[in-house]
């Protein structure tokens, strides 16, 4: 009996594993990810050509493979970069950070997103962990990043 349960149960698993990656290119929002290496930080301002929509303060982070990926030129599956856009203030000859505009994702999995260089792409609106804005299975997040197909795709570079 403990068998049957045993394969019943591992089956079970492993179907359950093959919905959930059967057909969704879902990235979940990266929780910690303040706490992984600040790669760098920039300011679009009006003027810029990608003004609408990323006018404002970008905190760009990466995780350990992505760390490692911008050392070597090569990134492996599971790695990820963030980038926290935020809103600015000019206050007293100073420029500030104002609320989140977007948490925008990139993650690195060459079988779930081949039809995206390898890459999906997602954005969480302002400080929501669940509303989702990319709606196009990350295409038009991909079309702009094909320009960087020379670094895998990533614009991101160590300073």
């Amino acid at each position: 009996m403990k068998k049957i349960v045993r394969l019943l149960t591992t089956g079970t698993a492993c179907l359950l594993a093959a919905t959930v990656h059967a057909g969704d290119n879902s990235i979940d929002y990266p929780v910690g990810y303040q706490g992984w290496y600040h790669v760098k930080s920039m300011l679009i301002q009006p003027g810029h050509a990608l003004e609408n929509p990323f006018q404002g303060i970008h905190h760009v982070y990466a995780n350990d493979k992505a760390r490692r990926g911008l050392e070597s030129g090569n990134y492996d599956d599971g790695a990820v970069f963030t980038f926290d856009l935020l809103k600015y203030l000019e206050q007293d000859k100073t420029i500030q950070e104002g609320e989140r505009k977007l948490l925008g994702v990139m993650k690195k999995d060459r079988r779930r997103f081949a039809e995206t260089g390898g890459w999906g792409f997602e954005a969480f609106a302002g400080s929501s962990r669940t509303e989702r804005l990319v709606g196009d299975e990350g295409e038009s997040c991909f079309a702009c990043h094909m320009s960087m197909k020379s670094s895998d795709y990533v614009f991101t570079k160590m300073r």
